[in-house]
């Protein structure tokens, strides 16, 4: 007699709409993300700690538009020195030509009477062809963007010097000193905030929002994992609850400072071309691997030089904002600008072998910088220790990098 054994039943399926629960999904996009969420909590975790270590000063509206306004030339440096890096290069000539071109727009104001107007235009077509004639040698005659850039640090400080006569320019029109000590003009009923600031952040709530929406849905339409109801409804109340608390606190002093606008301006159009333009990804492919970019049919001269353009032009912006804010052009500006704004950068997420990073990351590294070079300033800790630190920080983010891509085999 034969015995047949009953067939084994498989272990029932789980539902088709069932998928990740909430925390694993969370868990995945904190891994896929690591490096910008952890500089996010980073900064959140420094503003805090000096919230407290000076007695609440450091959030005070005054405090917050002054570390905006001490800080949007770097903030605008270390956008367009992540695409740099993006794109697998390096830019150390930024903080000779914020000072070559702060020292043009000073020359033209103040000696030749040139509307200040038009003199920003001209320095940022200077700052243009700056970056053009440094990306013509990287891209189109081969030569390293290290040794290039090194040689328009030297090339530029020169000049500055030169059309200066080692001498400061001053003073400046008032609507050029509006571009860095400015804010946005109160208009309506009096209340106990500025109304126009209110405005812009019920403007910005309801894009961001939109935003948040779109890309669910996007996210939905192409069967990809998305973040359940309550976990997506739980982010979008902490988005809004942040953009309300920075509104009331800017609004309740003068209000949003231009340079804000410049900034916000700036990251918005970047971003989109970063993330959403054939350039944009064409940058990310060089960056990530040229020779399989360049197979592609991607042109890489083209892009490098594009890039070079466009840091030209952000220095050359960077430059004026300074100038403005310093009221004066003078052979000094523009020391160490370079390291601050690629110690931003690399702070941000960017990678050294090129091809990772946001504009929105170099945002947030250039705000932990500026985070902590206020708060130490204003818990009396000294310029010397200030460096030591700030080097430390970076030496943390790079080795975090290193340490995260060894750990997701790359």
């Amino acid at each position: 007699m034969t015995t047949t054994t009953p067939p084994q039943q498989d272990s029932p399926a789980p539902p088709s709409g069932e998928g990740p629960s909430a925390g694993a999904l969370l868990l995945r996009s904190m891994r896929t993300n690591m490096r910008q969420y952890g500089m996010l909590i980073a900064l959140v975790f420094i503003v805090v700690l000096f919230e407290i270590w000076t007695d609440e000063v450091l959030l005070l509206p005054n405090n917050v538009s002054n570390l905006i306004q001490q800080n949007g030339y770097i903030l605008i440096l270390a956008m367009g020195m992540m695409i740099v890096i993006i794109a697998g290069h390096i830019d150390l000539s930024v903080g000779s030509l914020v000072a070559f071109v702060g020292a043009v727009a000073a020359v033209l104001m103040v000696k030749h009477d040139v509307p200040w107007g038009l003199a920003l235009v001209i320095a940022l077509l200077i700052g243009a062809a700056a970056g053009a004639w440094q990306g013509f040698f990287i891209a189109y005659l081969g030569i390293p963007s290290f040794i290039v850039t090194l040689a328009g640090m030297l090339l530029f400080r020169g000049l500055t010097q030169i059309i200066l006569d080692g001498q400061s320019i001053a003073p400046f029109p008032g609507g050029f000193q509006d571009i860095a000590q400015g804010f946005i003009p109160e208009w309506g009923p009096y209340t106990q905030y500025h109304n126009p600031t209110l405005l812009i952040g019920l403007v910005v709530i309801v894009l961001l929002l939109l935003q948040e929406w779109r890309d669910r849905r996007r996210q939905r339409q192409y069967e990809l994992e998305v973040l359940p109801a309550g976990l997506w409804a739980l982010k979008c109340v902490a988005i809004v609850a942040a953009v309300v608390a920075f509104t009331l606190t800017l609004a309740s002093f003068h209000g949003v400072p231009v340079v804000l606008l410049i900034m916000c301006g700036l990251l918005i159009v970047l971003g989109y071309v970063m993330r959403n333009a054939v350039i944009g990804r064409h940058v990310y492919a060089l960056g990530g691997n040229k020779a399989a970019a360049t197979l592609s049919g991607v042109k890489d001269k083209r892009v490098t030089f594009l890039v070079f353009v466009n840091m030209g032009v952000l220095a050359a912006l960077a430059g004026c904002v300074y100038a403005a804010r310093l009221n004066a052009g003078t052979p000094q500006a523009g020391v160490n600008f370079e390291l601050e704004a690629i110690a931003a950068a690399f702070i941000g997420g960017a990678s050294m072998s090129g091809g990772v990073g946001t504009v929105l990351g170099a945002v947030i590294g250039g705000l932990v910088l500026g985070v902590l070079n206020n708060g130490m300033s204003l818990v009396g800790i000294g310029t010397d220790y200030q460096q030591v630190i700030k080097g430390l920080v970076l030496l943390v983010a790079v080795g975090f990098d290193v340490w995260n891509k060894r750990r997701v085999g790359r």
